[in-house]
């Protein structure tokens, strides 16, 4: 299996257009400790001829042009067999709308998370242009998915409705998932974007996975209330902040399996400096930080 991160940052990307804060203002002035991220997405293949996306990033685009087994082998085609969305949130499925252009594309998702965005948003309707155009696949959480020669399945992780889908329909277990994809020969990876906290039964999902790609938004609960750029917590987005003895850093460390890596990391993130502390001690617990262009073979 081969794993690519299209994409590494939380929404907003990395610099975010409206920030100013030190991180942000140093990977624009050029800093080499800072890498500029793309909002997140991934690519799995079992090939490396068919791709599955996990999620749909606004700049999915310049994602698909930056990595060559993403490019069209004909005059009109597409290595990509589908795509798997973890919620509703905009840097997961603002990309959807980037791939209107005529050709036949699949999305999968729990039902809850295509109902909010089918039956909630005319701007569907450009990947409606033709019957056939937009086939999405609704998954039960815990069925296999056999897509690319892979078996996918969604689990429910801990989150929160995205703002946008608060007032439509009830709050579901299907709203925020996790993604497990399986090889034919076993190897599995798990995708962990967005999470409050891991209860016994989906740190069961993603324990002795060969590779974790986890929540790394905030190193700590007051990164955002505490320089005055916003009154939200971290908890109070559902994001499990790294730090501290509680820290999903201590709860990965102790993970069994392969490799354990950090995405989906917001502009404001102390693990982005490459030579500070926070990243050295996620480094120092055996824990990697993605990066645009990171590939992994499984």
């Amino acid at each position: 299996m081969q794993v690519r991160v299209l994409g590494s940052a939380a929404g907003g990307g990395f610099p975010q257009w409206n920030c100013g804060c030190g991180n942000c203002r140093a990977v624009r002035a050029g800093d080499v400790n800072f890498r500029a991220r793309t909002q997140d997405s991934v690519a799995v293949s079992a090939d490396g001829h068919a791709w599955v996306l996990l999620n749909a990033s606004p700049e999915i685009r310049a994602q698909i042009e930056s990595f060559a087994p993403l490019h069209p082998r004909t005059a009109r085609d597409t290595p990509i067999a589908a795509l798997v969305l973890t919620n509703g949130d905009l840097d997961h499925t603002l990309g959807l709308f980037s791939l209107r252009e005529s050709h036949p594309i699949t999305v999968a998702s729990t039902a809850a998370v295509r109902s909010g965005i089918l039956e909630a948003n005319v701007m569907v309707r450009t990947l409606q242009r033709f019957d056939g155009q937009l086939t999405w696949n609704a998954l039960a959480l815990g069925a296999p998915y056999a897509i690319a020669g892979m078996q996918i399945e969604l689990f429910a992780v801990a989150g929160k409705r995205p703002v946008h889908l608060e007032l439509v329909g009830d709050a579901s277990p299907e709203d925020n998932v996790g993604v497990l994809a399986t090889d034919g020969v076993g190897k599995r990876i798990a995708y962990v974007p967005g999470v409050a906290s891991l209860d016994a039964a989906s740190r069961a999902k993603i324990d002795g996975c060969d590779v974790v790609l986890f929540d790394g938004t905030f190193w700590s609960a007051d990164e955002l209330t505490k320089p005055g750029l916003m009154n939200k917590r971290a908890e109070d987005m559902a994001h499990w902040p790294i730090g501290g003895v509680d820290g999903s850093l201590a709860a990965l460390a102790m993970l069994r399996g392969g490799r354990k890596i950090y995405t989906h990391i917001n502009n404001t993130n102390p693990i982005l400096r490459e030579d500070s502390p926070e990243r050295r001690a996620v480094e120092a617990s055996g824990v990697e930080v993605a990066y645009d262009g990171l590939t992994i073979d499984v």
